[in-house]
């Protein structure tokens, strides 16, 4: 282990099973490890980590904590958790209990000749933060675990020529079914994003009434999903499943809703509004407002005149 505060890069699969003291795995590239079978008192792992592989994880009765950036989540419930390659994790082992779950872990050149590698880019939830986890009902969990248990019987019974197009089926199968329970989570936590979706109403209009936009130029997707505490990809994911639009829709939205405002109660041409809003360019400005509108900023004006 490196310094404490220095993370620690886990560059294979077969590393996963050094640090682990478990035996090696049966392929270099991929592996599925029952968490029941750890001895916990002897493989409890803590510290930061950046992994060069996509980690899937299912886990109960896990007493610690898991981390990005500042801030601790707990993770006492049955939760799913899934990091991509070059994430840092940081992980604060403060449990005596044994954890249940499973843990799947592959390197990306093992879907290489298959389409889920291409395919597997478009799955957001891959990219989200530790607190998004997604929280399992019952039937949820058990059609997870099933799936599971059948990469952990493929994984452990003799390689053969099919060997790795069976795994790669059961985690396009398994990616699929998150991707679904992640839309339910959406949809049935309807008061939370609710609550979201109005922070980012206010964090727009502040951003807008405090002139950031002439010193900091147009909000972001990235900088609305920090002020937020949500990944990106989660905060687009949510707004695509409640309101049909992408995070980035949402701001061009915003920003065209205030230059309407700025036309029609200002004298102000359209190239000092492009500055008043952030664009770098006028010509950008008047692009974005005409495939809004289907009308230039100045023919929007005259329209109300």
């Amino acid at each position: 282990m490196k310094g404490k505060n220095t993370p620690q890069h886990v560059n294979s699969v077969s590393q996963v099973h050094r640090i682990l003291e478990i035996p090696s795995p049966k392929h270099p590239l991929v592996s599925v490890i029952d968490l029941s079978t750890l001895n916990h008192s002897k493989q409890a792992v803590s510290g930061s980590f950046v992994n060069e592989f996509y980690s899937i994880f299912i886990k109960k009765d896990f007493e610690g904590k898991m981390r990005y950036g500042q801030q601790f989540y707990d993770f006492d419930n049955g939760v799913m958790i899934f990091c991509s390659p070059g994430q840092l994790i940081s992980v604060e082992d403060t449990g005596s209990n044994k954890p249940k779950g499973w843990w799947l872990l592959f390197h990306p050149d093992f879907l290489q000749t298959y389409p889920l590698a291409s395919k597997i880019l478009e799955y957001g939830f891959l990219k989200y933060e530790m607190n998004e986890a997604l929280h399992l009902s019952e039937d949820e969990e058990t059609m997870i675990a099933g799936i599971m248990r059948s990469i952990h019987n493929e994984y452990m019974s003799s390689i053969d020529n099919f060997s790795q197009d069976v795994i790669v089926s059961h985690i396009e199968l398994l990616l699929n079914y998150v991707n679904r329970y992640y839309n339910r989570q959406f949809i049935t936590r309807k008061l939370t994003n609710n609550d979201l979706l109005v922070k980012l109403e206010k964090l727009l209009d502040q951003y807008f009434a405090e002139d950031l936009p002439q010193t900091q130029g147009l909000p972001t997707v990235a900088y609305v999903s920090s002020k937020l505490n949500v990944s990106a990809n989660y905060l687009s994911d949510l707004l695509r499943v409640t309101t049909g639009q992408t995070t980035q829709f949402y701001i061009h939205e915003k920003i065209i809703q205030r230059a309407k405002n700025i036309l029609l109660n200002t004298n102000l041409t359209a190239t000092e509004i492009a500055y008043h809003l952030g664009f770098d360019y006028p010509q950008s400005f008047s692009k974005l407002f005409k495939a809004k509108t289907n009308l230039s900023p100045i023919e929007f004006r005259k329209s109300f005149n």
